[in-house]
């Protein structure tokens, strides 16, 4: 009797445990999660996302608005009261906001401030997706939706019965405008507020219509009630009212622009039409379904599905379009740089030191197209401003180091990239690499570097180190292109060079990259597990391993693969001790990285997202395949708390996007991806140029995560990486899955990545 419980329990386990795998996807945006990330605050970070309802890089996005104006944290999963539908171009609470006006729907006694006019919400009567959102605002008994376009929206609110329906616009406190026309069924103004700059000529104009006639129009300054319908101040709100039936529908039509109103009209004639709600609605839903695509999942289970596609949808927002299409459909753009009204493209919202390790290569492999529009942009950032930037929110923002641009412009071009002005650019990247510039652009200690072949700890250059090591990859990459480009060897023979520089901070008596005095002594004391000073963000145990360029010298300077694959191991059995004294508080990442449950290794941040793919390196990809997938299981969830960090404008959830392909691109700007191990049983990549990449792992599970062999096209394949260039010509890659790791595929030095120290001239 108890044998036949125990055979029915374990087959109904096994029943159960089957059912949850999803064979096909056919509607992938209903898979996705916009409240992943959005459970964090200023001291934890659980993604530090918002609910962004836009279509892929679209100028705008929206968002309800939980946070009081100015508030980084404009939406935070905890909170139960919403004060406003707000036009958004954040791409993280640490950069705050910019082109920003809220609306907000109100019954009842009229109050306008963002405290008065807030109600109560529940989750339980909250829809979101990326294409769609609606709440229930229960003090005002109003139901909210939004869908939208690239550079416009339609809302619907549906009224109770009452004589006293009301919409506020608040365009914000930095300066703004707003003029009601009754008459029209419209209203028009501008906000100037942003959180970095300073921008020159700097307006979001936006035009609202609505379905129904006003007979209520007031303007505010702040809260104080003004005579007329038109007024510009500090901070401008405008009132329109009316009666309504229960269940009144009443739509808004709204558009915005950086160029002008007139452009702002012609946002909204040209996206909106005359297209009811639900058809915006419909076909901001074709569009993500289109996008999405691309990748087709199948064989994981429901919870692998929605992590996966809710990290794809964070991975298709920044950097966003900051251009517009004149009447005549060529682009035109406000230029962040300059202030004037210009042709071309232009994009804004990233930080490279975050989003060339993986986000950028994502879209130089999936998304091409896209990313040649955003290297025109990168053409007019230095046209207008003379620097390319390192983080644009929307121009030169002084934050984090490094002279990352050189590794998104070069790995475009190494992937295949083409018909833009890629001499232009190369002519920046020499520009940025032997200037210091404005805003965090160029290269700071740049005089020392050239001249030292490192940064000095003791020259008040703060975070000299990482920047050290972060500028040796970057003249790699510098050096990469200039050879694609058929440069003289007596030019790009220098970046080669200074490609090395990571050596000049390697101790080897600690095995640890070190800060270095200008006298060439290391400092002292060290403590590895010292956070910031000499690193960004992060420790020697995080920065030792920023070498993408050349893994192979890492290796030599640790002594050989034992010792290099045994420093890898101690990330992990390291407790997660930490000294926080250059801060002087624990500071978010740091306190992501002691709760996590795996020693030093910090995935909640970038510097060592790549480390767990070096294993590959040294003979032991096994383990790449073990870690790995540990992440992927515990760092990652569909869940309001579903990151481990700052999602970081599609970065960390690129990282899980390619580490579930099976492949991750430790060294951007060559032609490779270094292996891991697939999650799902199979995925297929539509690539742009029509091409197909199959990749297959028919008996991949919970227990089956390590490779026992690889065949590609049919043949067997015993390399730790694959080529793009080989992936654009389509490719079926077979992967034999096992619960026990094969310790000799892999492992021959023949196997091994791309290194410098290795690549003959």
């Amino acid at each position: 009797m108890k044998k036949g419980l125990l055979f029915i329990s374990s087959f109904l386990l096994t029943a159960n445990i089957f059912a949850q795998q999803v064979t096909k996807v056919t509607d992938p945006v209903e898979w996705i999660n916009p409240l992943m990330g959005t459970q964090s605050k200023y001291d934890l970070s659980n993604g530090n996302t918002y609910p962004a309802v836009a279509v892929p890089w679209g100028m705008n996005f929206w968002t309800p608005q939980t946070g009081k104006m100015g508030d980084g944290w404009q939406y935070t999963y905890d909170s139960y009261k919403i004060n406003g539908f707000k036009q958004t171009h954040q791409p993280s609470p640490w950069m705050n906001d910019y082109g920003q006006f809220a609306i907000m729907p109100v019954t009842g006694a009229l109050k306008v401030s963002q405290n008065g006019r807030a109600s109560w919400f529940s989750h339980k009567a909250e829809i979101s997706k990326p294409y769609y959102y609606s709440v229930y605002l229960a003090d005002h008994d109003v139901t909210a939706e939004i869908a939208p376009t690239e550079r416009a929206a339609q809302f619907r609110f549906t009224f109770p019965k009452t004589d006293s329906s009301y919409i506020i616009v608040d365009a914000f406190d930095r300066g703004s405008y707003i003029k009601v026309l009754p008459g029209q069924k419209k209203i028009v103004g501008y906000s100037t507020k942003y959180a970095r700059g300073p921008l020159k000529n700097f307006k979001n104009y936006f035009v609202i219509y609505v379905d129904k006639p006003i007979t209520t129009s007031q303007v505010y300054s702040d809260s104080t009630l003004k005579e007329g319908n038109e007024l510009k101040d500090k901070h401008v709100m405008a009132v329109i009212g009316f009666k309504t039936a229960k269940g009144e529908k009443v739509n808004l039509r709204v558009a915005s622009s950086f160029i002008s109103e007139e452009q702002a009209e012609l946002n909204l004639k040209r996206e909106l039409a005359n297209d009811s709600f639900d058809a915006t609605k419909q076909k901001a839903k074709a569009v993500w379904n289109n996008t999405l695509s691309r990748v087709a999942v199948e064989g994981g289970t429901v919870d692998q599905m929605r992590t996966f596609y809710s990290c794809l949808y964070r991975m298709l927002f920044f950097p966003n379009k900051m251009y517009e299409l004149d009447a005549k459909g060529s682009p035109v753009h406000w230029s962040a740089q300059n202030g004037e009204i210009l042709p071309g493209y232009k994009f804004a919202g990233t930080g490279f030191w975050d989003t060339f390790r993986a986000l950028y290569p994502f879209l130089n492999l999936v998304y091409p197209s896209i990313n040649k529009e955003m290297q025109q942009g990168l053409i007019n950032d230095y046209k207008e401003g003379g620097w390319l930037p390192e983080w644009s929110s929307p121009g030169y923002s002084a934050v984090m180091i490094g002279n990352n641009s050189a590794s998104v412009v070069s790995d475009a071009y190494m992937k295949g990239l083409r018909g833009y002005d890629i001499n232009t650019l190369y002519q920046a990247l020499l520009h940025g690499a032997n200037n210091a510039g404005p805003a965090a652009t160029g290269r700071e200690g740049v005089e020392y570097y050239n001249k030292l072949g490192y940064v000095p700890y003791d020259v008040k250059i703060n975070e000299n180190a990482a920047r050290t090591l972060e500028y040796a990859y970057d003249d790699f990459t510098i050096y990469q292109l200039g050879k694609a480009l058929g440069r003289p060897a007596s030019e790009t023979d220098v970046y080669r060079k200074r490609a090395m520089n990571y050596k000049n901070l390697f101790d080897p008596s600690t095995r640890f990259m070190r800060g270095k005095n200008k006298d060439g002594k290391f400092q002292s004391p060290f403590n590895p597990t010292k956070w910031g000073d000499a690193f960004t963000e992060g420790n020697s145990w995080h920065y030792t391993w920023s070498v993408f360029q050349d893994v192979q010298g890492l290796i030599d300077l640790m002594g050989g693969k034992q010792n290099f694959n045994a420093k890898l191991d101690s990330v992990f059995t390291m407790p997660p001790v930490f000294d926080d004294s250059y801060y002087g508080e624990v500071i978010h990442e740091i306190r992501e990285m002691q709760i996590a449950g795996m020693g030093q290794y910090a995935h909640g941040n970038q510097p060592i997202q790549h480390m767990i793919y070096l294993y590959n390196y040294a003979g032991e990809p096994w383990k790449t395949q073990l870690h790995v997938r540990d992440v992927m299981n515990k760092m990652y969830k569909a869940t309001p708390d579903g990151y481990c960090g700052d999602e970081d404008n599609g970065q960390t959830s690129a990282w899980y996007v390619f580490s579930a392909m099976g492949f991750y691109p430790v060294t951007p700007a060559t032609d490779q991806y270094v292996l891991g191990a697939p999650l799902f049983k199979k995925i297929t990549l539509k690539l742009e140029n029509g091409k197909t990449v199959i990749i297959n792992a028919a008996n991949n599970s919970a227990d089956n995560r390590y490779v026992t062999a690889l065949t590609v096209n049919g043949k067997p394949y015993s390399n730790n990486w694959l080529s793009h260039k080989a992936l654009l010509q389509g490719q079926t890659l077979n992967f034999n899955m096992s619960a026990t790791p094969n310790k000799v595929r892999g492992s021959k030095p023949a196997d091994v990545p791309y290194s410098l120290s290795t690549d003959k001239k």
